[in-house]
């Protein structure tokens, strides 16, 4: 049971259903907060109830559409800021702009800092994430900032759902230490899939590097955005021999083609986290399944607000 001094957990409008489950997970019940916006489309807040030297956890995925639930996050901080409260503390499940964290050519942003300064500017505290699409984001920030990973969620499915641990493949040479952490967990085998990219959100396979033939396969990644990746990462799986193919990510932004590669895709099943809400197709597709992240995040606050270890969840 928590103390007197309970922390609050408030929302913007992303991803409600994983607000609620996290606050029941803590036995306790969302804050409130109005938030909503202008005719003219501008975001309104309006702090329901009293904020005054409490812990204040917002909890909002940066997902579509990204900019209007970025804005959310800052005016909601923004207001629990003049509101007095005491510590405020990001919770963004799924970090948008994570892929630009670098200059990738001349004139160009590098808008996860510039994410990074905004929200420092409105106000937070802290900031807590789950699977950063590049770790070094970490270094945008001059607070405190937890890196939560899905895999311990992941992890447990898999144990249950595979008699042997399958080969854990890489969909490419920067998600391989991902991969291999997987692996090593899972006492498998690891294989790399040698990808080139021609242009954003278009892919090439090239290769595979390590042995999958008469092997179960499955794919680990951060994110599945277009899902060109994995649906072609399933395919030369299989052309190599694979037996079947399955498919884990944590953030499941399934834009553009995504479902209609993901429907006529190999893939035996793909699953994923509740860090950003499925559409009505994706919830209907029976490809897809959903892991919650829930627990943990539930379990990140306890701990944060208790002055606990957080690292000690991925021990």
């Amino acid at each position: 049971m928590y103390r007197e001094d309970a922390p609050l957990i408030f929302s913007g409008n992303s991803n409600r259903k994983l607000v609620e489950a996290i606050a029941a997970y803590l036995n306790t019940a969302p804050g409130k907060a109005n938030v909503g916006r202008f005719s003219d489309g501008e975001t309104n807040v309006e702090i329901g109830e009293n904020v005054r030297g409490k812990n204040c956890f917002v909890v909002q995925s940066t997902c579509n559409p990204v900019n209007h639930h970025i804005m959310e996050l800052l005016v909601i901080m923004d207001a629990l800021r003049r509101s007095s409260a005491g510590q405020i503390i990001a919770m963004i499940p799924y970090y948008g702009y994570g892929r630009q964290d670098r200059k990738v050519a001349p004139r160009t942003p590098i808008t996860s800092k510039l994410v990074a300064d905004m929200l420092t500017a409105a106000g937070a505290d802290r900031v807590v994430s789950i699977d950063l699409h590049a770790g070094q984001i970490q270094g945008f920030f001059n607070i405190p900032f937890d890196h939560l990973f899905a895999a311990p969620v992941f992890l447990e499915d898999i144990r249950q759902r595979f008699e042997r641990p399958p080969v854990i493949v890489s969909p490419d040479a920067g998600g391989t230490e991902r991969a291999r952490a997987y692996s090593k967990r899972l006492r498998s085998t690891l294989a790399i899939i040698d990808k080139r990219r021609s242009a954003p959100n278009v892919s090439e396979v090239m290769n595979v590097i390590g042995e999958v033939e008469g092997q179960e396969a499955l794919l680990v990644d951060d994110m599945v955005d277009t899902a060109g990746t994995l649906t072609l990462g399933a395919q030369v799986l299989l052309d190599r021999g694979a037996t079947r193919v399955v498919a884990y990510a944590v953030h499941p932004v399934l834009s553009g083609p995504a479902m209609e590669r993901i429907e006529s895709s190999p893939l035996d099943e793909l699953v994923v986290t509740d860090t950003v809400p499925l559409n009505e197709r994706a919830n209907a597709c029976k490809k897809i399944r959903v892991l919650s992240v829930a627990p943990l995040l539930g379990e990140a606050i306890r701990r944060i607000h208790m002055q606990d270890s957080v690292s000690a969840l991925f021990v």
